[in-house]
């Protein structure tokens, strides 16, 4: 239990005068009456009762049953703002776009692979029927290309699939003969 005592000689002289009930007026020069007062509070457990009595003021802190949980903060919205509803509005937009465009990446990824696994498979190819597969390849390009300016993709992923198409190309191509790689030389 903490007490507060204060005199009316260390106040302020605007608050001398200052008259803290309501009806029944107490000031320092009524040295005789006491009077009690009561704070408002952010917490419903805690009172702080305010006494006045012989030219002092006193505070006393007291803890009172808690009949129920008590809420502290209520600032928090029910209610999104609306900026926040906005965001989330243009990320489920940007969420599909991405989804449509990461599902072309993936179909013409898909396309190119298969057109290189049949002319691997043929075992009379000429190196002409790599044309209609360069076509694919070039086209699975632009779309990562695309996917990559716009953000849906990171630009080591967009690298690294175009890689993976370019390595399969020139597998099938060494894997025919189309394509001797060239020796390298060491310099030393």
């Amino acid at each position: 239990m903490a007490t507060l005592s204060l005199s009316c000689l260390t106040l302020p002289s605007k608050l001398r005068n200052l008259s803290l009930s309501g009806p029944s007026s107490s000031s320092c020069s009524s040295s005789n009456q006491s009077s009690t007062f009561k704070s408002l509070g952010f917490s419903t457990n805690l009172s702080h009762t305010y006494l006045f009595s012989n030219g002092k003021l006193s505070m006393r802190t007291i803890e009172r049953p808690s009949r129920h949980l008590s809420v502290v903060c209520e600032a928090a919205p029910t209610k999104k703002a609306d900026s926040a509803a906005k965001r989330a509005r243009q990320a489920e937009k940007r969420r599909i776009y991405n989804k449509s465009r990461k599902s072309e990446i993936k179909t013409r990824m898909k396309k190119v692979l298969e057109a290189l696994d049949v002319l691997k498979k043929k075992t009379d190819a000429a190196s002409e029927e790599i044309v209609p597969v360069e076509k694919l390849i070039a086209e699975a390009y632009s779309v990562i290309d695309k996917a990559v300016r716009v953000g849906t993709l990171h630009r080591n992923t967009g690298a690294r699939r175009k890689s993976r198409l370019a390595r399969r190309k020139k597998a099938v191509e060494i894997h025919h003969g189309w394509y001797t790689p060239a020796a390298t030389v060491n310099a030393v």
